[in-house]
């Protein structure tokens, strides 16, 4: 692998190296680590308006639009009219805890592999990733 000293693209490689694990991890289960993290984290959002979750998901709007329209497809989300028309509110179906409920360990295999492979570097990596969490504008 070639080095670099650019840390936007240190952490770009990291990411593609880790999410392409968790997504072999969960292939089975037929999401992949972004749909299930979203699904995730609507769930614990609870019904949102599309704008709200982008923002707390850190999501921009066009990403979250295409994953959320696939996931939606899938029986795994609704959308229902806001309170105007331009505005639409997002929540996760039965359908989606369940299939959560079935990738829940396989993500459990993945988290397992990345956590022993940082070791004890695991909590100071989430120390510093919250820091660039921070960052943003």
């Amino acid at each position: 692998m070639l080095s670099t000293v650019c840390a936007c693209n240190k952490l770009r490689r990291s990411t593609r190296i880790v999410s392409a694990l968790y997504d072999e991890a969960l292939a089975p289960s037929g999401l992949t680590v972004a749909q299930f993290s979203l699904l995730r984290m609507l769930q614990r959002a609870g019904p949102s308006s599309l704008s709200d979750f982008a923002a707390a998901s850190c999501y921009d709007r066009t990403t979250l639009n295409r994953t959320l329209g696939t996931l939606e497809e899938k029986g795994l989300i609704r959308s229902e009219p806001g309170k105007d028309r331009r505005s639409r509110i997002v929540s996760i179906t039965d359908e989606a805890k369940q299939a959560m409920r079935r990738a829940q360990p396989r993500w459990e295999e993945a988290q397992a592999r990345v956590e022993a492979a940082l070791g004890p570097d695991h909590p100071r990596l989430f120390e510093i990733l919250d820091r660039i969490e921070e960052m943003r504008v």
